[in-house]
């Protein structure tokens, strides 16, 4: 953790992982950016008080690591401005879709190690599966799980396909949870409540499922049957959810998710 890091792209997830890394104590001057957009550079220099470039220079031949936190149709561009700059770095890619091979073609490199994050990052709760090709050694992935335990848990995949099924359950799933906390703020109101008393119901209760399922040997169904008593309230809306087909629904999403991350690699992905 005290080798120098490039950002290629400095949005969301970069800042996130940024933070992480000052946190646990990278001097600032180790942490550079590649961002073309000025007002994005100009706030990642006031948060964080790091170096941020509008183009790829010989700057980034001082990097260890390069962090590849590009949109997926812009990565092939990014690559191919930034290769002759990075041929020494290990190359961690949390581009949705975007595939190793494809990666390796664009930059000459087998170095490459791809993750799927999510948003809670933001904030050191995030989950993340890596996978990295034959090229990258034990040291790689050893410093790859540094980078990323700055921001929450992670976890190691065995097959690279694995990553469209992360990005459909955990690297979307940010988005369901708010969907349904939508959902009960909206019939809080609906059934006397204030928005604001409905929505502050709704997230604690999603936080605290979370954390009670974390801290529980047993499954999601038993965990649902100890707060489902027969004929109760909570009884009469999973029976409604039922009847409706939610699960089945929602099941459907999350494979509409998945195809979609394996499209955006084959649109994007193209040597």
């Amino acid at each position: 953790m005290t080798q120098a890091i490039a950002f290629i792209g400095g949005g969301n997830m970069a800042s996130a992982i940024i933070g992480g890394l000052l946190k646990q104590g990278l001097p600032a001057q180790n942490i550079l950016v590649v961002e073309p957009f000025e007002e994005a550079r100009a706030k990642l220099k006031e948060l964080f008080g790091i170096a941020a470039l509008s183009t790829p220079d010989a700057s980034l031949e001082r990097a260890g690591l390069v962090v590849w936190a590009v949109k997926p149709q812009t990565f092939k561009e990014a690559a191919l401005q930034t290769k002759q700059y990075t041929a020494q770095a290990l190359h961690l890619s949390v581009a949705a879709g975007i595939r190793s091979d494809s990666i390796a073609a664009w930059l000459g490199s087998e170095r490459i190690i791809r993750c799927m994050p999510n948003t809670p990052a933001l904030i050191g709760r995030g989950i993340t599966a890596l996978v990295a090709r034959e090229g990258v050694s034990a040291a790689d992935r050893h410093w790859a799980g540094e980078v990323i335990a700055t921001t929450g848990q992670f976890l190691w995949l065995e097959r690279e396909d694995q990553l469209d099924a992360v990005t459909a359950i955990s690297g979307s799933g940010p988005a369901y949870m708010f969907y349904f906390m939508e959902a009960m703020t909206a019939a809080g109101v609906e059934m006397g409540l204030n928005a604001e008393q409905a929505y502050q119901l709704a997230v604690a209760t999603f936080i605290g499922a979370g954390e009670l399922a974390q801290a529980s040997a047993d499954s999601p169904e038993v965990l649902r049957q100890r707060v489902t008593s027969k004929g109760g309230t909570t009884y009469a809306a999973i029976a409604s959810m039922d009847e409706s087909g939610i699960k089945a629904s929602f099941a459907k999403a999350l494979h509409a998710a998945r195809d979609r991350a394996k499209e955006m690699g084959d649109a994007f992905g193209k040597a």
